[in-house]
């Protein structure tokens, strides 16, 4: 049980370290815009987002930050008070904690960037702590994104109606580890785990012994 424990700390503390340290190095070595090349299928693209993961935009940037903040908690919350649980499998522990995880790194950027970078014009690079201040208060800085997998292209048949002719790109969003850890821990619950998406309360009643009936 207790390693259940030590797994999600690990899990959260290892993603949101590895997710800072890429962001922070594309941020102090790529201008905005900036583009380079890994493999035909596998590029490093920064851009920066005010919104959700991948890029997505969704009302106020102040209450979207404070949204994640509270989400957050109640992750941590929700996982300190199941993973003691032997009816709760370290699988499912781990796709919370990956959640946790991505939506924890995403608060940084969110919360700090705008505090600790500057935003300078292409193409000059940003600079960490500048003398002169950052670009934004607290809660108001934007995310950074760089993982661009344009995987395949093909060009859709002209007799199609309105898409007739474009071309089509797969897979066309630049997200971010963060975004990465978000993404495979639901696809994890949803398609393994979704029976345990319970309340601790609930989850604390199926591991209890049942009572044998006479």
């Amino acid at each position: 049980m207790r390693s259940k424990g030590i797994i999600a700390a690990l899990i959260i503390l290892v993603v949101v370290i590895l997710d800072q340290a890429l962001k922070i190095w594309v941020k102090t070595n790529f201008y905005l815009g900036e583009d380079v090349r890994i493999f035909s299928w596998f590029q490093l693209y920064f851009i920066e987002n005010n919104g959700m993961a991948f890029g997505m935009q969704f009302g106020s940037k102040l209450l979207l930050t404070l949204f994640r903040i509270v989400a957050v908690s109640g992750l941590i919350w929700y996982i300190a008070k199941i993973y003691r649980l032997s009816s709760v499998p370290r699988g499912y522990i781990v796709c919370l904690s990956l959640v946790t995880a991505g939506a924890a790194g995403n608060i940084f950027d969110c919360v700090f960037y705008g505090l600790i970078f500057n935003n300078p014009i292409p193409p000059q690079v940003a600079t960490l702590f500048p003398p002169e201040g950052g670009y934004a208060p607290l809660f108001l800085g934007r995310v950074v994104d760089m993982l661009y997998f344009p995987l395949f292209s093909f060009v859709w048949p002209q007799w199609l109606p309105w898409i007739g002719g474009e071309e089509f790109l797969f897979f066309q969003p630049v997200f971010n580890l963060a975004d990465a850890a978000i993404t495979c821990g639901i696809f994890v619950l949803i398609f393994f785990y979704h029976r345990y998406i319970l309340s601790p309360a609930a989850l604390r009643e199926l591991a209890a012994p049942k009572k044998v009936e006479e």
